[in-house]
């Protein structure tokens, strides 16, 4: 939902404030919001289990305590946002682009409450297969946040806090429509109201929240980690706006395959918790077949008009350039990314996080971020080096969760 902001904001300034504005974007807010988010899946796992197995009394529950956890986690996590221009500072980053980042980051304070809630609850609902007011709700947001961000930034020339101010009310609509759509009666049999129940046996939920948190910040992270050496090169703001850019257009694409990733999740773990692992399996191939035909779709898209999308996010001919050169990478990315996410939903909807989480460390740290260095820095491709390395990381570890799923004895796993 930044895109839009993010975007008029850059077509009203130069590129070098695009470019600090996609910064914490890519580094502090994906660093905490990959905690929060990781930490949610783990209802996905708890909830759409329950649901397969007909325990509804215990879903709602299950939201609670998730609230409990992550509410705890979003409050320790503050400091990241306070203090995150020293903190660039210390890594080395340019004055400029700590500053900038430092005065951005406390914006993102009410977004990161906001992951806690609207995730949780997004989660719980799928659960249940109610898409539909998902779908309905996040699309009243989305066009509440276009025409918020065209009134702040355009109109009333508010520049990024405007974009902010957008993007917080907007997602908190969503937040609001999604409790008025539980505490309101639409959900009678997960939803029977505050329970005391909530506080006991809180471990459990900390601990697959911890696993799902490692799991899927360790591949959020992975991301962060590319466009903080970036930062480190000698054009450090054209290598950081291009690999921003070209991470903004994969999150288009990969707002569909979350779709694939949410649907393999929550079937696999209802098919799961009903004791049926021959409709689980077939859920996993037809899931990944059709993410997989449309990922090859978008990324020949991609290889053709790479150039000219990046135009949506800067007015700047150089990192357009950059961006042009980087298209068949990002055409690679597009196609891994439309079969990676399917099988993390799976490995989700199973509870494998703790295994994934082995996964993703070893081939995105110990394989792709030295590969990225060496091709960057060592080789001097520059930014196509360090994607070079990353695109290594997902094609590896994408290898890994297909042998995994595939060596699986799922009868075992009901």
């Amino acid at each position: 939902m930044s895109v839009p902001s993010f975007s008029l904001c850059e077509h009203k300034r130069e590129c070098r404030a695009g470019c600090v504005c996609t910064h914490p974007n890519h580094s502090f807010a994906l660093f905490v919001n990959g905690i929060l988010l990781g930490m949610a899946t783990a209802l996905e796992t708890l909830c759409g289990q329950a649901f397969g197995a007909g325990h509804y009394d215990m879903m709602g529950i299950y939201l609670q305590r998730s609230w409990l956890v992550l509410l705890a986690t979003a409050t320790i996590l503050l400091p990241f946002f306070i203090f995150t221009s020293p903190i660039l500072r210390l890594l080395g980053q340019e004055e400029e682009l700590s500053t900038m980042a430092g005065k951005i980051s406390i914006w993102f304070i009410p977004i990161m409450y906001y992951f806690v809630f609207s995730m949780t609850l997004q989660m719980y609902l799928q659960a249940q297969r109610k898409n539909l007011i998902i779908g309905w709700l996040s699309s009243v947001s989305f066009v509440a946040h276009l025409n918020l961000s065209w009134l702040f930034v355009y109109k009333l020339n508010l520049g990024i806090p405007g974009a902010m101010v957008a993007m917080i009310i907007s997602t908190w609509s969503l937040v609001i429509g999604q409790l008025i759509y539980v505490f309101g009666g639409w959900c009678p049999q997960t939803w029977r109201g505050f329970s005391k129940y909530a506080f006991a046996d809180l471990w459990p939920v900390v601990k697959l929240s911890v696993s799902s948190g490692v799991m899927l910040c360790l591949e959020f992270w992975y991301n962060a980690v590319l466009v903080l050496l970036a930062g480190y090169m000698k054009n450090a703001t054209i290598a950081v706006a291009a690999l921003s850019i070209c991470l903004n257009i994969i999150g288009w694409e990969f707002m569909i395959s979350l779709g694939f990733l949410t649907g393999a999740c929550v079937r696999v773990a209802n098919e799961l918790g009903s004791g049926d692992a021959k409709a689980a399996k077939f859920a996993i191939k037809i899931n990944l077949c059709t993410s997989l035909s449309l990922g090859v779709i978008f990324s020949v898209l991609f290889l053709v008009f790479g150039h000219f999308l990046s135009y949506i996010f800067t007015s700047s001919t150089e990192v357009a350039k950059v961006v042009s050169s980087l298209s068949v990478l990002l055409a690679l990315s597009v196609l891994l990314n439309s079969v990676q996410p399917v099988l993390s939903g799976v490995a989700v909807g199973a509870g494998w996080q703790s295994v994934v989480a082995y996964v993703n460390l070893g081939c995105y740290y110990l394989i792709g971020i030295p590969i990225g260095v060496l091709l960057g820095y060592v080789a001097k491709l520059d930014v196509k080096g360090i994607w070079t390395g990353m695109v290594c990381g997902v094609a590896l570890q994408t290898l890994m969760l297909m042998w995994i799923t595939w060596r699986t004895d799922w009868d075992a796993q009901v």
